[in-house]
């Protein structure tokens, strides 16, 4: 297939699939088990990316494809596991490399080997909770402008490098009621998620509506039960995460 035709169709895929998600979020009434599509390529390599949420106490030693100890306990175990059944014949590998604590500047100090040499077609990233949050306690000087320069110059570095990646951006989240979220969450963190959903769209990618799925979700069970401190999933909490990612991931294929 010439370059020219893979980059059209590529750019229609990002359109779709980023267009679909925002218009059709995760639902409280969707809080099924997604169906994976049963083709993928049969050579798949997919890097997930981000701080706590992403890293869920990863052994990060274990830095091998598929290895059970380095993908967490999170939403990123959940749903490599569940592709993993479902393509047991495909030579699918996966890459936790979320650490916890990070912003964006600290993703691009160590993307060279924790990203791009591993050379994805699907990279995922979920990160700005960090951005935000650090400032709260005067540790962090970054503000919504410094998170979005930030971001957007590492998804134009990863472009260039990988021109055919498929992108998958979640939406950095705070639940509401969840211990650690204060008033002044409210009153400023939509920047910060306001300007990855415009990333999305304009870097073609698909789009994860976090915050949509957990609001929905308070209407089945208390903050308790999915995110204690509105920041960190639990295990159902993660099961959402991981359906409402396998939900882009489906419209890639």
């Amino acid at each position: 297939m010439k370059a020219s035709s893979t980059r059209r169709k590529f750019l229609k895929w990002g359109s779709l699939a980023s267009l679909s998600a925002l218009a059709n979020p995760l639902s409280a009434g969707d809080i099924t088990d997604i169906t994976l599509k049963g083709q993928i390529p049969e050579n798949l390599t997919v890097v997930f990316q981000g701080d706590s949420i992403t890293d869920a106490g990863r052994n990060r030693s274990r830095y091998y494809a598929n290895d059970i100890s380095g993908m967490g306990h999170g939403y990123v175990y959940q749903i490599v596991a569940k592709m993993l059944a479902n393509h047991p014949k495909s030579n699918l590998r996966c890459y936790n490399r979320g650490i916890s604590g990070n912003k964006v500047f600290q993703l691009a100090a160590r993307w060279q080997e924790d990203c791009l040499q591993l050379q994805p077609q699907v990279l995922s990233i979920l990160i700005g909770v960090n951005d935000f949050w650090h400032t709260l306690s005067g540790n962090y000087q970054g503000t919504a402008e410094v998170f979005e320069k930030d971001l957007r110059q590492l998804l134009e570095r990863t472009r260039k490098q990988l021109p055919e990646v498929k992108l998958i951006l979640g939406e950095p989240f705070a639940v509401k009621g969840g211990s650690a979220i204060t008033d002044v969450w409210e009153q400023d963190f939509p920047q910060y998620q306001s300007m990855v959903r415009n990333i999305a769209k304009d870097f073609q990618s698909g789009f994860v509506p976090y915050q949509q799925v957990f609001d929905d979700a308070l209407s089945l069970g208390t903050v308790d039960h999915w995110c204690a401190d509105g920041v960190h999933p639990s295990m159902a909490g993660a099961m959402l995460m991981r359906d409402a990612w396998l939900k882009v991931f489906n419209q890639m294929w």
